[in-house]
């Protein structure tokens, strides 16, 4: 099977909607326990787009929208302007057939072209087959917070790895 990434257009909204639901409900990739709304995903991608970051989609040779990766800002405030936070998603049939790691890899260039020098990915702590996905691309752990999330009834550890993208600017 061939995959195919591109950017994602309006017509992929109600798959990414599907893919991040699934994640809210059965794992502690995304830590809220509200499901989105197409509306939600609707103005994330608009916001997105506003800012020129890129919303990447994983199709196969069907046609089957299968994972998405994004980024944003790190935190609003300007001394972070070089930073940006991403986050990528595939849909439970496709996992741990390197979907994720091309998402990720095609994201590094779009950030670097947009001046970024550093990309920080937020995992919990024991999702172990993040970490390693991440640290394949050269992410490295820089921190651990300890309990500073609550979901399925646990506490839950977040591990921050960065990447440095290579724009001193």
């Amino acid at each position: 099977m061939t995959i195919t990434l591109r950017d994602a257009v309006d017509s992929d909204l109600p798959r990414i909607l599907d893919i991040t639901n699934e994640a809210i409900a059965h794992t502690t990739a995304v830590w809220s326990l509200t499901p989105a709304t197409l509306e939600t995903r609707n103005t994330w991608l608009k916001e997105r787009r506003a800012r020129n970051f890129p919303v990447l989609v994983a199709i196969d040779d069907d046609g089957a929208l299968l994972g998405f990766a994004s980024f944003g800002d790190f935190r609003p405030w300007e001394g972070y302007l070089h930073t940006v936070e991403h986050s990528v998603y595939v849909d439970t049939s496709a996992r741990r057939r390197g979907i994720g790691i091309a998402l990720v890899e095609a994201l590094i260039p779009r950030a670097q072209q947009l001046g970024k020098h550093v990309m920080i990915a937020g995992i919990e702590a024991g999702n172990t087959i993040s970490i390693e996905l991440h640290a394949k691309l050269g992410f490295v752990e820089t921190g651990r917070l300890l309990q500073v999330g609550r979901k399925f009834d646990r506490w839950l550890d977040l591990v921050f790895m960065q990447r440095a993208l290579g724009n001193d600017r």
